[in-house]
């Protein structure tokens, strides 16, 4: 009932309701031609996506799929203006654990519960924990592309040349100080996401607050945001980057830091678990030269999140059948088998399905971090993931509509002292009165 309270919340804010989407639903007529437009993050699993759409659409002559690709903030403000506005310009988005339960909720998404009930789909393989993520009341509302966790990944060479070490569960007081031993004139001892935007630099900044024993709220929903121990990770983590991290972080996100890891720009790289697969990939520089470690900790066990990239469909596509047959497909045992014969097995979409971690060829090829990844995807506490608890469910964020806006505020606040354009203190004290207003609705 909370959950349906806060994304009604959503729906008020964007001055749109449910009953007017529900009243835009219709189906392509049978037999029609169809060009489904697909937005998405420019990741590389969804480029490969997009270079395997031909089989697809072989297979299921009549049926086109355009790609809209994206940078992730790009992604969610286009997305989240269609859907809630019912603009119909998208059939099928990709969105994150964060937005399927409230959007699912409000009634943008399509219900898609019946439809993944057939065998062939085996929607019981999808790894637990991702699958209950995308559902409300029992209903699901997206299927996973794919799920991961974070991780620190490291460049085996650089260390020990250092002659450094990581331990498999480091704390971030020893990875801060292999990072600054191995800085050299040409190479960074870390990177660290610095790109405004609640998914960008919020995501790995979150999972350092919370084991630095921060949180974005209480049990009260009074703001947290410029407590000490906020403050206290927030100081850590711009020190980092001061001391050790790559140039111009405000820069830096997901892609930005992969790439400085490949080309050898960075000794280490704390993100998604799933940047693995592209840095073993046949074609990566570094393959076979990276080792893996559990996210860093300070005062909990494991600090790692837990996300999805999902595919979903609006509830006002006019091509509703088509969406769901193209979904179901890019994210089927069939689809992962053609991405490890056409592409290489070390790109097959990770932590989606079970049945992925029971193939020969994909635990030989990812055999370097597919063990790590499940171990910390089934180890973290999306409950509470920090010492204190917290009154929603999540871990790289907080669970209400809100959070959008109120975590790329904060963000662009914490990039400016990142850059030097403020202090922590000043940036946080600002969050915080921005973060009370939205803690205050939920009171």
């Amino acid at each position: 009932m909370l959950l349906k309270k806060r994304a009604m919340t959503l729906g008020a804010m964007l001055g749109i309701s449910a009953l007017a989407l529900s009243g835009c639903v219709s189906d392509a007529g049978a037999g029609e031609d169809v060009t489904l437009t697909l937005a998405t993050v420019n990741n590389g699993n969804m480029v490969d996506m997009e270079s395997l759409k031909g089989e697809f659409e072989a297979a299921n002559p009549g049926i086109k799929v355009n790609f809209q690709v994206m940078e992730e903030g790009d992604l969610r403000s286009a997305v989240t203006a269609d859907v809630a506005n019912a603009a119909g310009q998208y059939d099928i988005v990709t969105i994150g654990a964060y937005e399927v339960p409230q959007w699912g909720a409000n009634g943008w998404l399509t219900d898609l519960t019946a439809d993944l009930a057939d065998d062939t789909y085996d929607v019981e393989d999808i790894l637990p924990p991702v699958r209950s993520a995308l559902s409300v009341d029992g209903k699901q509302y997206a299927v996973p592309f794919y799920g991961e966790s974070s991780i620190l990944m490291y460049n085996k060479e650089i260390l020990d040349a250092a002659g450094q070490k990581i331990s498999n569960n480091p704390t971030w007081q020893e990875v801060a100080k292999v990072a600054k031993a191995v800085k050299t004139k040409d190479t960074a001892g870390i990177c660290l996401r610095g790109k405004p935007g609640w998914g960008d630099l919020f995501a790995p900044l979150t999972t350092v607050v919370q084991t630095f024993g921060g949180s974005w709220y209480d049990m009260n929903w009074d703001a947290q945001v410029n407590s000490p121990a906020f403050v206290e990770a927030v100081t850590f983590y711009k020190n980092l980057l001061d001391e050790a991290g790559q140039p111009n972080p405000v820069d830096y996100s997901f892609n930005e830091c992969m790439n400085a890891l490949k080309e050898g720009k960075v000794a280490m790289w704390y993100d998604a678990s799933v940047a693995a697969s592209f840095l073993e990939a046949d074609d990566s520089p570094v393959k076979g030269k990276l080792a893996y470690a559990h996210a860093p900790v300070v005062k909990t066990k494991e600090s790692g999140w837990l996300w999805s990239w999902n595919l979903a469909v609006p509830a006002n596509t006019q091509h509703k059948d088509a969406a769901i047959k193209f979904i179901k497909w890019a994210t089927s045992k069939e689809y992962h088998n053609l991405v490890g014969t056409k592409l290489g097995w070390s790109k097959v979409p990770p932590g989606a399905r079970i049945s992925t971690y029971e193939i020969p060829e994909y635990k030989e090829a990812a055999k370097a971090y597919a063990p790590i990844t499940l171990e910390v995807m089934n180890a973290v506490n999306p409950v509470q993931p920090g010492v204190n608890p917290q009154p929603w469910v999540g871990i790289q964020y907080v669970a209400i509509p809100e959070f959008q806006e109120v975590g790329n505020q904060v963000a662009q606040l914490v990039a400016d002292a990142i850059a030097g354009r403020t202090t922590v203190k000043e940036a946080l004290d600002a969050g915080q009165k921005i973060a009370q207003v939205a803690g205050d609705a939920h009171k």
